[in-house]
């Protein structure tokens, strides 16, 4: 005679010994979540539609060009309930990344698969070598370089947020036209777009700050 559980009672059985043993402290980081709040109101519950299973076969190495940052985006938001999403980053040697910045709601995980990245976080710069995972919360200022002389291949991490959209128009578009134009984020069309798209995703921007940062780690700009 069979001793399991139905189906329900076991999906509740696992619900309540996975909260037991994270605890609160695993779901601190998530945005807009608190201990405090959690218990003050209840949670907003929202309707979707069941996750499919999905797979996502290789794909051929990225490859570096003359902007010195290249990305891939592998996990879309869309695909996940607008939960999580997945972007491929390959980085060149001395490459500075985007100008410090911050995110109002969005949260990042980092995961190096080669080479060492360094990230910035308000007055911390944390070197995060292969194998190395790094959070960079949101409501903090931050930017990322690569300060070795081998090109750094990641895997960056969002949630609760579309903001791969956000990295495919901003390089895809914005960049590419600056490029192609040899303009600079202060011509007032390429400065309105970046603006404007900033303002969709709530990132505030800080130019003046990434010119320093390449000249005190000799960097690419």
């Amino acid at each position: 005679m069979s001793t399991s559980l139905p189906s329900k009672t076991r999906r509740d059985a696992l619900h309540h010994l996975t909260t037991a043993a994270l605890g609160t402290g695993f779901l601190g980081w998530l945005p807009n979540e608190s201990a405090a709040a959690s218990q003050a109101a209840p949670r907003k519950t929202f309707s979707f539609s069941p996750l499919p299973p999905f797979l996502l076969p290789p794909a051929a190495p990225l490859q570096l060009n003359t902007r010195g940052i290249v990305m891939r985006t592998w996990v879309r938001s869309s695909q996940t309930n607008r939960q999580y999403s997945s972007v491929e980053f390959l980085i060149g040697p001395k490459q500075m990344g985007p100008p410090p910045h911050v995110h109002r709601d969005l949260d990042e995980i980092m995961f190096v698969l080669s080479g060492t990245v360094s990230v910035l976080v308000e007055e911390t710069v944390y070197t995060v070598p292969a194998g190395g995972w790094h959070l960079r919360p949101h409501g903090l200022v931050h930017t990322f370089w690569n300060a070795t002389d081998a090109p750094a291949h990641y895997v960056d991490m969002y949630f609760n947020q579309n903001f791969e959209d956000f990295l495919e128009e901003l390089n895809g578009k914005i960049l590419a036209d600056m490029e192609k134009y040899k303009l600079t984020p202060a011509d007032p069309g390429i400065a309105k777009r970046w603006a404007d798209l900033d303002r969709r995703f709530g990132i505030t921007t800080f130019f003046d700050q990434r010119q320093p940062l390449i000249d005190k780690y000799g960097l690419k700009a």
